[in-house]
């Protein structure tokens, strides 16, 4: 299969020096990108901004904004056969971008604007295409992983906390519409790939 994957934060920005983003290192995305490449299938990558090389062999596409992000998992979307969203995409980008870098001087205040729902126009896209989501949240995870599937129109789902975007390994949970959730436990999230594919391949 060709697994179209994303992975890596965003990066949205104020002036020509800062910018709105997370923590997320892309890591959980190139071990995805390898044990797809392990069982034979195709890897393409949606990469955000993160200082480490992506494994070789994978189809890489560099991106910096979720909108730009968005314009490539589109552009790819028709000629994958499966779909892994794990990026951690920022939900909001400044209204307006200043083309000088902003000065000190007391209180500041930024208007944003909510950013596309890049996994939720892949769901709406797909067709019988599977789709693998990733919920990071920090209170009542299942209900919100649960939540959604519906609303992304995914298959499965990866439930995780906020420490897991810059540890190793971490404690993951994957949830399905109907039936218990799975607690994987904790694990690396090389381990974390090979359950998803185990998954994904069923």
């Amino acid at each position: 299969m060709r697994i179209l994957i994303t992975a890596g934060p965003t990066r949205e920005p104020l002036d020509p020096v800062r910018f709105l983003s997370n923590r997320s290192t892309g890591i959980m995305g190139f071990a995805l990108c390898r044990e797809a490449m392990r069982r034979g299938h195709e890897a393409v990558l949606v990469l955000g901004p993160v200082p480490e090389p992506p494994p070789p062999g994978v189809q890489l596409i560099r991106v910096e904004t979720a909108l730009e992000m968005r314009q490539a998992v589109l552009d790819l979307l028709p000629r994958a056969d499966a779909i892994i969203c794990a990026a951690a995409v920022s939900d909001y980008r400044p209204v307006a971008l200043s083309d000088r870098k902003m000065k000190r001087g007391g209180r500041l205040v930024l208007e944003l604007a909510e950013n596309p729902d890049i996994a939720a126009e892949v769901g709406a896209r797909r067709g019988t295409k599977p789709c693998v989501i990733f919920a990071l949240e920090t209170d009542e995870g299942e209900k919100n992983a649960r939540k959604k599937l519906v609303t992304k129109n995914a298959d499965f789902c990866v439930l995780n906390a906020p420490a897991a975007q810059a540890m190793p390994e971490a404690e993951f949970t994957l949830v399905r519409r109907e039936g218990p959730a799975r607690p994987l436990g904790r694990i690396t999230k090389d381990a974390l790939a090979a359950a998803v594919f185990d998954e994904l391949e069923l």
